[in-house]
This record gives structure tokens, sequence and C-alpha cells, in this order.
């Protein structure tokens, strides 16, 4: 068993939860990866995220799938959860959602590859899906092909 090192993990440990009010105030936690020197693949299925159309107010719905590969740290799920609800009462274009989605999580946990995709509702008979990616170097074995068929 490895020693537990969860100092840092703040959100997970309070007992009332307190979502914050837009992504700016939102807060992505991490903890430390036990197995840096492996490129192993971590996803996250967000099936019930939700924005509001910057134009009309009215609201999105989406599908945010995050999928990475971990450096030294690794995503807290309860953040990661309070910080895309965040999202909620914010009026952001489907673009800018996806991009600043990745733009955290690079800035949150630094990690050798990302990948967000924004599988966005149809409006107007029209669906989007926003594709995002953050790659650390030029290793051509990261990330794994299959990654790409999710």
């Amino acid at each position: 068993m490895y020693p537990s090192d969860d100092s840092e993990l703040s959100l997970l440990k309070m007992s009332k939860t307190v979502y914050p009010n837009s992504p700016e105030t939102a807060k992505l936690e991490a903890f430390q990866n036990r197995f840096p020197e492996r490129n192993y693949v971590i996803q996250f299925d967000c099936p019930e995220f939700t924005s509001l159309c910057p134009v009309t107010g009215q609201p999105d719905f989406a599908k945010i799938k995050i999928i990475y590969i971990p450096q030294n740290k690794c995503i807290e799920s309860k953040s990661l959860k309070l910080f895309l609800g965040s999202f909620r009462n914010v009026g952001m274009f489907h673009e800018e959602i996806t991009n600043s989605i990745l733009e955290n999580i690079v800035k949150s946990i630094d990690p050798k590859w990302a990948l967000v995709i924004g599988i966005m509702n149809p409006r107007g008979g029209i669906s989007i899906r926003v594709l995002a990616e953050h790659k650390k170097d030029e290793d051509s074995s990261i990330p794994p092909s299959w990654v790409y068929d999710v």
C-alpha cells in the first residue's frame, strides 16, 4: 500500500458541497500519480453538462469526454464535477467551453496528453462536436491510436 498524501484535496474533504458560480472561481484539484513512468489513459464521461447560449441565454446541454495520460498528477473527480457544474449559468459558445476545459486541465495537472470532446445536443437541428487536444511532446506513441475511437 502506498502512503497517502491528500493534503491538497480540500473539496473532497468538505462536509458541505459549495458549488462555484463560474469556471473562474472553480478549482480543479489533483493528487499524485503513483505510476508516472507508465503511459496509461484516464477517461471521464460527463453526460449531464449544461451551460447557456451566450446570445439567447437558453440552456445548452452536452456530453463532455475528458481523456488524458497523466504525468505527475491526476484529476480528482469531485473537483472536476464542481468545475464542470460551474459552467451551468455561464454563456459561452461550444468551442470556447471545450477549449476552456482543456486549458484548465493543462494548467492544473500538466498531462503528457489530453483530449476534451464536447458533444453538444442539437439546437435547431444541428449538433456540434468540438475536439480540443493538448500534446506535451512529439512522441508519436502518445496517445495510443485507439483513443480516437471513443
